[in-house]
């Protein structure tokens, strides 16, 4: 099953969604990623919801990825006593170490780590800033704040210090057990949360060493500042702009997204946005119309992925929100003007032979007679590489196993297909334009663009390209 279109769709499984059922027709819709949160549900939960994404997997005939998302050092008040409070501006409230439930007085907060850097005039956001708290007086164990805007505190709810770098480790003890049990049953990409410098995804990357790729979230303006070192730590990067919007200004998200998207196209790293993509969708079968332009936006900006959260996980129509979003960048793929938004932006140029030939490659896809690319890949590196450069024909990622093939199911345009390593270069040509016409990439007599690295099936950069014609299917 080719899908019709470049930009991937990743979909968060949950309570609404992780029915074997549900994930097949999920996968038949246009999922090609499915993300598991670690931040709710069960151990148990999220292996049965991967073993019905292997059950759809083989059902569909093409690779799903499978993204276990880490939840991160998430700060959150304690309790109340009564569960909630009302509050009202100007109103003072004590924050401190107690676990005491709370009332309207006090509650508790247990962070050490957040009372360490907080001083006078800085604000706190709490309920992804619904309530915002100004710091009046501060000490290593307790605050007093005033409720700058609000109308009500209830039990665990998060907060957040904006331009604040928090001295805490990324991975926290629940991460690290989680991020092993993620292994142990086999995801292919594992995501940090709350990011802020370069060194949290190198504490990730020896967690996790070859076993997945890794990708970085980008929700503090800290990690913004350290973007490029990020990006030679990470395999992947995702705007998880949820707690983004709650450390920035609204203006300023949108900014940072181009600029998050823009970095990582540089690099050839996949991206991911994510958050509120289609909102509404969580109760309501169709999407508002800024959402769809929302979506819209993602594709013209040329992201490898758009991702649904609620939606999905928790929602009353999770098909209906991945057909929609199907469709919605179907439509912008097919725009007259979507081509050359794409050829705008190239990565960087690096006097490499593999950079020279996968330029002569995608000058060569230009050609009208050309219908798709080949590309002989053992660890994914090849495939990305072309996919950096956004061709717009189909490009058939030929992979050794299962595991490169899941893997690059988060990148832009690329179709993974595991096949057997030809023995020859004479070989690999007759089977690239066979699978090409196999797969309905290429008809008849078509151009078939091949892209390998001899020693075939061994680690190394691509150096050959080729040009065959699909063959004409019996039968």
């Amino acid at each position: 099953m080719i899908r019709k279109r470049r930009t991937r769709i990743v979909a968060t499984l949950g309570p609404a969604s992780r029915d074997p059922t549900m994930v097949a027709s999920l996968a038949h819709a246009g999922v090609d990623v499915f993300r598991l949160n670690f931040s709710h549900g069960t151990h148990d939960d999220h292996a049965a919801a991967l073993q019905a994404v292997r059950a759809a997997e083989a059902d569909l005939g093409r690779p799903l990825a499978v993204l276990g998302d880490l939840q991160g050092p998430k700060f959150r008040l304690g309790s109340f006593a009564k569960g909630r409070i009302d509050v009202a501006p100007g109103q003072m409230i004590r924050l401190d170490l107690d676990a005491t439930p709370g009332d309207r007085r006090r509650v508790g907060m247990p962070h050490p780590e957040v009372f360490r850097v907080l001083r006078p005039g800085m604000l706190l956001l709490v309920d992804d800033g619904k309530v915002r708290l100004e710091v009046k007086r501060s000490d290593a164990r307790s605050a007093d704040v005033e409720v700058v805007a609000g109308e009500a505190l209830s039990d665990h709810k998060g907060l957040a210090v904006p331009g604040v770098t928090i001295p805490v480790p990324a991975l926290t003890p629940k991460d690290q057990i989680d991020a092993q049990f993620a292994l142990r049953i086999g995801v292919d990409w594992l995501a940090l949360s709350f990011v802020q410098h370069a060194g949290d995804m190198a504490g990730l990357r020896k967690i996790v060493g070859t076993r997945a790729s890794i990708l970085a979230k980008i929700e503090k303006p800290a990690a913004v500042n350290d973007l490029e070192a990020i990006l030679d730590a990470s395999d992947g990067l995702m705007v998880a702009r949820g707690d983004l919007g709650v450390e920035l200004a609204p203006e300023e998200v949108p900014v940072v997204q181009k600029q998050i998207v823009r970095a990582a196209r540089r690099r050839g790293v996949p991206v991911i946005i994510a958050t509120q993509m289609l909102e509404s969708m969580i109760s309501n079968p169709a999407p508002t119309r800024a959402e769809a332009s929302d979506v819209a936006g993602g594709v013209y900006e040329g992201a490898d992925a758009l991702m649904l959260s609620a939606e999905s996980a928790a929602g009353a129509y999770p098909r209906e929100a991945v057909v929609m979003m199907d469709a919605i960048i179907r439509r912008v793929e097919a725009d007259p003007s979507w081509p050359s938004l794409m050829r705008a932006e190239h990565g960087e140029d690096a006097d490499e032979d593999v950079d020279a030939l996968i330029a002569a490659a995608s000058k060569a896809a230009e050609a009208r007679s050309t219908a798709c690319i080949v590309a002989y890949t053992t660890t994914g590196a090849t495939a990305k590489r072309i996919a950096r450069e956004r061709p717009l024909h189909p490009v058939l990622a030929i992979c050794p196993d299962d595991t490169v093939a899941r893997r690059l199911g988060l990148v832009w345009g690329l179709e993974p297909r595991v096949a057997a390593q030809p023995g020859s270069i004479d070989i690999m040509t007759d089977d690239a334009a066979r699978l090409a016409a196999e797969y309905g990439v290429a008809g008849a007599g078509e151009r078939v663009l091949i892209i390998a690295g001899p020693p075939l099936g061994s680690p190394g950069a691509a150096n050959l390209l080729r040009i065959a014609h699909a063959p004409r299917l019996k039968g």
